[in-house]
């Protein structure tokens, strides 16, 4: 995982055992999504295109629930995927760039974001890191 100098943005970077097209269908079918994202089932809606809109409802851990909504910026199936997310009282939203590079039979796999706050960054790179595709 790498971060730039005022500790918001970051990069984390896995090797995962799946071709590009399965890893880009984990993050862009709501119920493959719902799956490794922490998602509440059902609440996920996904219009992946770009301007198209999506919407979560995530679960923590303790069982908190925290509604989410963005749009799609730029959608290049599938190796590319950059979203924005709504934050309240922010007039731009977070943004999210995926990256898939095929490598062999395995994907490499790096979201970049830049979270709002700092307190944002940590809960979203821990959430992060424990995501993974499985199945």
């Amino acid at each position: 995982m790498s971060t730039d100098q005022n500790g918001y943005s970051y990069t984390l970077t896995r090797t995962l055992d799946a071709p590009a097209s399965r890893v880009w269908q984990a993050w862009t079918t709501p119920d493959q999504y719902a799956q490794w994202a922490y998602a509440v089932p059902g609440s996920v809606e996904m219009d992946v295109r770009p301007g198209g809109i999506w919407k979560a409802t995530v679960r923590t851990p303790e069982g908190a629930e925290f509604p989410l909504t963005g749009s799609y910026l730029e959608v290049a199936a599938p190796h590319r995927l950059t979203l924005g997310m709504d934050v309240p009282g922010r007039p731009d939203p977070a943004t999210m760039t995926l990256e898939l590079t095929e490598q062999g039979p395995a994907t490499r796999s790096s979201p970049s974001a830049r979270p709002a706050t700092r307190q944002r960054n940590g809960t979203a790179r821990s959430r992060a890191a424990g995501c993974s595709l499985t199945g």
